[in-house]
């Protein structure tokens, strides 16, 4: 199951513990963070698990799911301003507004 990651790609300590406790509740515990995608991957779980899981992150810790259609994949942005003093533009805000504005082709 894929989790989108945050803009830039910063997680905080409370966040990713609340994950991996999830993950070792509801899956297997094992994690690829940052795969091909970009996102987090939480791999081995059953099909029942799946609902349980979906709920508290998207309820409970707010998280998007991520995931990729077939039009276009998941955004994934540099760390930008936050941390480059040669960063042009805002690029955690540009990727903010592309996830908003392509939600629909996204899922």
């Amino acid at each position: 199951m894929r989790v989108n990651q945050p803009a830039g790609k910063y997680y905080s300590t409370d966040y990713l513990k609340k994950l991996c406790d999830l993950w070792d509740f509801r899956g297997s515990g094992v994690t690829n963070m940052h795969g091909s995608t970009g996102d987090i991957i939480l791999l081995g779980t059953t099909t029942k698990q799946l609902e349980e899981v979906f709920w508290t992150l998207t309820h409970d810790m707010g998280q998007d799911l991520g995931g990729s259609g077939s039009s276009l994949r998941t955004p994934s942005d540099c760390l930008g301003q936050s941390r480059c003093e040669y960063a042009c533009y805002d690029t955690n805000a540009l990727v903010y507004f592309l996830t908003n504005e392509y939600q629909d082709e996204l899922h």
